[in-house]
């Protein structure tokens, strides 16, 4: 097949494709594919041939959706890349996913040129260059180019696990891969060809990507926020008469905060990138907002499971059941399926998962087993076939020789009234081997500590009870909305190492919000100290 661009132009050229929020500019199909073709033909002209693996390292931007279809065009794997990597993170992720030749723009040229030349391929950049030997890409005469033909089986995207767990993993992400998961989407959130999809997430993640590669498919047209900013977002809705939105919970939370509500035209918020907080699922039950809890990865080309709004509404915690030819199976620690209601490990397969990692055939092999892709998340299965997601494999604590889950104590400290979020982890201890803390987050300005570990202790086991409550505005996450628990954890290590527990000192966590701004954590040490559950009638003495 030729890339999805050519064959939509040709059914509908004059309906809407793009529509860039800041300005109100829009493009036809016809339009936006005469962009693509000056794209890839500039690309061309530079030597970019069927094969390459074309690096993007920039903000979302029209020229970066015209590069998304463009490399479609002429054939070549696309490597989407963060715009805020270090030159040593940008250097590593070229260097693993074989790039031969790296896009930028006048906010990362900076950085991009340093790894460009460490690692002698071309730097091409769509603002004027800053730098020598950078390439501008509008200076280019542009050949003439002939669509590429791809099978199923041709690798499209080099996608970049968020790298929570470890170092981000080349992910390689076929046709018949991103295919399946636009119908299998698609089959669950409705169709109208007079959707208008407001995409505010980055275009290196899958949640962002997808709408702008499932565009020409659904013929429907891409509303492309380029920064965002809650209050923005929200007015988009209403301006553009936007039908469907990707986001994580931090971004509809504060859209709602800054709004109230969102416009009535939207048919669909899918949210996902993090556990859905409840309180938030039930902030859009009580006011008409028509959310998809969905569970997904990189691996799986985007969703997974996703919930209706009746079945999110009715089942508190639920991400739904799976896609359509997606099969996702509990398992124990010997690999053996579990029931219903028992927690283990979920494992997904079908057409929408990954071949494997570029470049690792280890990781490749330690992750895909006869059962399918071994996601590394901790859940359940209901009776109805509804999935809960948990937490990761390896966040599991073990306090004085017993095994807590994260989620599960994660889960009682948001029921409380007083809290809107919070994260779970193990802080190495030298008595009982990991000490259960958490970081949360408050509904208001203050928070009782003491109150909420008592409340907890009528919920949980007393050693499953944090040994450490630390409060901060917001939970670290990366782009994608993943709680960023090696930082997490790192915060509340580093206050235990430097506090005494009474006096509130302040520590600084990792940016939480993307804006640049330092979140801080106060802690204090809660009267849980003993994690063999003092005070309850459970033992965890070793």
């Amino acid at each position: 097949m030729r890339d999805w661009l050519s064959h939509r132009v040709r059914a509908s050229p004059d309906g809407t494709a793009l529509v860039r929020a800041a300005t109100g500019e829009s493009w036809t199909f016809a339009e936006l594919d005469g962009l693509v073709e000056e794209t890839a033909g500039r690309l061309a002209a530079l030597g970019v041939e069927p094969g390459d693996h074309l690096g993007t390292v920039l903000g979302p931007r029209v020229e970066y959706v015209a590069l998304i279809h463009a490399a479609m065009r002429l054939g070549v794997t696309l490597v989407p890349m963060g715009d805020s990597l270090t030159v040593p993170e940008l250097r590593g992720q070229v260097v693993t996913a074989d790039v031969t030749a790296l896009v930028c723009d006048a906010e990362t040229e900076a950085v991009a040129a340093d790894v460009a030349d460490a690692a002698a391929v071309p730097l091409v950049s769509v603002d004027a260059p800053a730098t020598q030997g950078t390439v501008h890409l509008a200076d280019v005469l542009p050949d003439s180019v002939t669509p590429a033909s791809w099978s199923f089986d041709d690798v499209q995207l080099l996608l970049f696990t968020s790298g929570t767990t470890g170092d981000p993993k080349a992910v390689k992400l076929t046709t018949g891969n991103l295919l399946a998961s636009a119908v299998a989407s698609v089959f669950r959130l409705g169709f109208d060809p007079e959707d208008r999809w407001l995409v505010t997430l980055s275009l290196h993640h899958m949640g962002g990507i997808a709408p702008v590669l499932r565009m020409p498919l659904y013929g429907m047209t891409v509303v492309l926020r380029e920064e965002f900013d809650a209050g923005d977002a929200a007015d988009d809705v209403d301006r553009f008469d936007v039908t469907a939105v990707s986001l994580v919970p931090t971004m509809l939370r504060r859209m709602l905060d800054s709004r109230g509500t969102l416009g009535s035209s939207l048919r669909a918020v899918l949210l996902g990138g993090a556990p859905a907080p409840r309180e938030l699922v039930e902030r859009c039950r009580d006011y008409s907002v028509p959310v998809y809890p969905t569970y997904g990865m990189t691996e799986t080309a985007s969703q997974m499971a996703t919930a209706t709004p009746s079945e999110a509404f009715e089942h508190a915690g639920t991400v739904g059941r799976p896609l359509f030819w997606t099969d996702v199976t509990v398992v124990g620690g010997d690999g053996e399926r579990l029931p219903p209601g028992e927690t283990g490990e979920f494992v997904v397969d079908g057409p929408t998962v990954s071949p494997g990692y570029y470049g690792d055939p280890e990781a490749t092999s330690d992750a895909f087993g006869e059962r399918g892709l071994r996601t590394g998340d901790v859940g359940y299965v209901d009776d109805g076939g509804r999935l809960y997601v948990l937490n990761r494999v390896d966040d599991r604590i073990i306090t004085g020789g017993e095994n807590v889950d994260p989620g599960e104590v994660a889960d009682v400290l948001r029921s409380h009234p007083d809290v809107r979020d919070a994260a779970v982890v193990g802080v190495p201890d030298e008595e009982w081997g990991e000490r259960v803390s958490a970081l949360v987050v408050p509904e208001g300005d203050e928070l009782d500590r003491d109150a909420l570990v008592e409340f907890a202790r009528e919920r949980l086991a007393g050693f499953k009870l944090p040994r450490v409550v630390a409060v901060a505005d917001e939970l670290p996450r990366t782009v994608s909305g993943t709680v960023r628990r090696g930082a997490v954890r790192e915060l509340l290590a580093e206050w235990e190492d430097g506090s005494d527990g009474a006096d509130g000192d302040d520590a600084a966590a990792d940016d939480a919000d993307g804006d640049g701004d330092a979140e801080t954590a106060d802690s204090v040490r809660t009267d849980a100290d003993d994690p063999s559950g003092s005070n309850s009638d459970v033992d965890a003495d070793p």
